[in-house]
């Protein structure tokens, strides 16, 4: 189980979260939203062993959390990390070098599954193709906590589907959790079993996404464009 008590991510005058109590419901998707700079990603680090809070504590199963819970998570960057020059086949080669959970059954499912050509060079993809090798490099392992920082984002919608349909399919919830952070909720909401909200570092809403829509009587996203409009018209107020 993946907690964190009174946490506060700080980067030099910039405070990313604020005081965040947070614990994840295993077996379930979770979807991290908020707009831009919000402090999703760095949730996201956090848990993934990436950063140290500033202040609080963040414990993987009672255990602190620190670079070596890399064993238990799957992390899924925002960034593009690769070498390039290396085939889609040797990318997968390499990913499982690095982790004992690695299942290559499941990757070469996925690379048919993703239509995409195990011999083709990482530099001669597109952006899309890119990021279908990256949900492979995550989902080809059997760690018990997947972490995926903003999957979709800049990706086109056939590319957005299929990564979706990736996650229905190789994913097993009854030994794995996910946390994807996003801020393009209208695709996502389907899958998800919970929602955290964040807005200015401080989470605003942690709740089952069902019982969301059977309180607030509309979906994820048109529930987050009222929070937000709210919240901006009060800031212009005070300004």
């Amino acid at each position: 189980m993946m907690k964190l008590e009174g946490v506060t991510k700080q980067y030099l005058r910039k405070t990313a979260l604020m005081d965040v109590n947070l614990t994840l419901p295993e077996g379930s998707i979770i979807g991290v939203v908020g707009e831009n700079g919000s402090g999703k990603s760095t949730l996201l680090k956090l848990m993934a062993g990436l950063v140290r809070p500033t202040r609080g504590q963040v414990t993987w199963n009672g255990q602190p959390v620190n670079r070596r819970i890399a064993s238990q998570v799957a992390y899924l960057s925002e960034e593009e990390t690769y070498y390039p020059f290396f085939t889609v086949r040797e990318m997968l080669a390499f990913s499982a070098s690095q982790f004992d959970d690695f299942d290559w059954e499941r990757a070469q499912k996925m690379v048919d599954f993703m239509r995409l050509d195990p011999d083709q060079k990482i530099k001669n993809l597109s952006k899309g193709n890119r990021g279908r090798v990256k949900l492979i490099q995550t989902l080809s392992r059997n760690a018990p906590l997947i972490l995926m920082d903003e999957p979709l984002s800049g990706l086109d919608p056939m590319v957005r589907d299929s990564i979706i349909k990736g996650l229905i399919t190789f994913v097993d919830l009854e030994k794995q959790t996910v946390v994807i952070t996003t801020h393009e909720v209208n695709e996502v909401e389907p899958l998800l079993d919970w929602l955290v909200a964040v807005r200015d570092g401080e989470i605003i809403k942690e709740i089952e996404v069902e019982e969301l829509r059977a309180q607030e009587h509309r979906s994820i996203g048109e529930w987050m464009s009222q929070v937000y409009a709210g919240a901006t018209h009060k800031k212009e107020a005070r300004l």
